[in-house]
């Protein structure tokens, strides 16, 4: 009876694990359709302060994740050394200690509790699993699916799958990361995911657990590959939304500033070929005195307006001061359109975001059966 007990639970967990797919899924369409939404809403410019946009973005995507991942984790249920309270450097020994604890505490005739038998049957299976050298290595790289597969480390099956995943993912990113806007996104995007190859790497092909065993005294290198795997949405998410909020788009701002630096000098050739023509009329009627008056023509560039006006009066002293003010004037042109100038439109096009959501849900299907 044992070893069907056994197989059921077994089978129950690997139809949970298998239920993965789903829930991946369902996680990645979550921060892309509502997370990543909510995110832009918080960055939008004139919303908040530039720092604190993101700051509250930041704090807004670790803390949905971290709900999100612990809500996950949890379901998943407890792993066999969180079961039995021991640690993954413990002997033999001392997981037959703890194994007796706790069955005689939850053994049906001792325990009132309604699920006792099935709580007992859980310590039970983690005991045979921990006890058995083979199987507990087994456990630690591929969790329960690997147990009910009867799964065991093949190198080159290792690096065909990581690749797969990998180059899958890749390709994605580069897809949803198109443009201009999302060019430090997607730089930000492949550190991680290189981060995060070369941690997996390490912990599967490590003979030991590599993480720290004062930190993570329970954490197997399995659930180490799946947390990373079901932080990375978020992560992507996050470097995506704050990647286009940062984005500064310097040929804009240049040719803006050209623009501007043009206008002030159609301005300034202007108002200086009539002080010319003013000068040479002060010349040709023999220094007539400072009330000569100078033709003032308006300014295509500032005084389109009032093109239809008739000739001003004015003095060379005050076409001196006429170039003074336009010259104020332009310079404050220019000084606004470099500071006001803002990151224009998402570039990233919608075919490449709809065929990122359609290549995830396949490959998701596809890779993991």
């Amino acid at each position: 009876s044992h070893h069907k007990l056994h197989f059921s639970n077994t089978m129950s967990e690997a139809g949970a694990e298998s239920s993965d797919d789903l829930s991946g899924i369902g996680g990645f369409l979550f921060f892309v359709f509502i997370v990543h939404p909510a995110t832009a809403w918080i960055l939008r410019p004139g919303r908040f302060e530039r720092r604190k946009s993101i700051m509250y973005a930041i704090a807004f995507l670790a803390g949905l994740a971290a709900i999100k991942t612990g809500i996950e984790y949890n379901a998943k249920g407890p792993n066999y050394y969180v079961r039995l309270g021991v640690s993954r450097d413990s002997n033999p020994l001392e997981i037959k200690r703890a194994y007796k604890k706790l069955s005689l505490q939850l053994h049906p005739d001792k325990n009132p509790s309604p699920d006792a038998s099935d709580q007992f049957d859980s310590v039970k299976q983690a005991y045979d699993i921990l006890m058995d050298l083979e199987l507990r290595g087994v456990y630690n790289k591929f969790g329960s699916p690997g147990i009910s597969s009867n799964k065991r480390f093949d190198e080159t099956q290792f690096f065909v799958e990581l690749a797969v995943f990998y180059l899958t993912w890749g390709m994605m990113v580069f897809v949803l990361t198109l443009g201009k806007r999302s060019g430090d996104a997607r730089q930000w995007v492949f550190t991680g995911m290189i981060v995060m190859l070369v941690l997996e790497i390490a912990e599967m092909t490590s003979q030991e657990n590599p993480l720290p065993s004062w930190l993570f005294p329970q954490t197997t290198e399995y659930e180490a590959v799946w947390l990373m795997h079901s932080l990375f949405p978020a992560f992507m998410n996050g470097c995506r939304s704050l990647g286009s909020f940062l984005y500064v788009d310097l040929e804009a701002q240049t040719r803006q500033l050209l623009l501007a630096l043009q206008e002030q000098n159609k301005d300034m050739l202007l108002v200086l070929r009539d002080v010319q023509i003013g000068v040479q009329s002060l010349l040709a009627n023999g220094l007539g005195g400072g009330n000569t008056s100078i033709g003032a023509r308006p300014s295509s560039g500032m005084n389109s307006g009032s093109a239809s006006a008739p000739l001003q009066k004015a003095t060379p002293t005050g076409k001196i001061r006429e170039i003074q003010e336009r010259l104020q004037s332009s310079n404050a042109n220019v000084v606004k359109a470099v500071s006001d100038l803002k990151s224009e439109g998402k570039t990233s096009s919608s075919f490449g975001f709809y065929a990122f959501i359609l290549a995830y849900v396949l490959f998701s299907f596809l890779f993991n059966r």
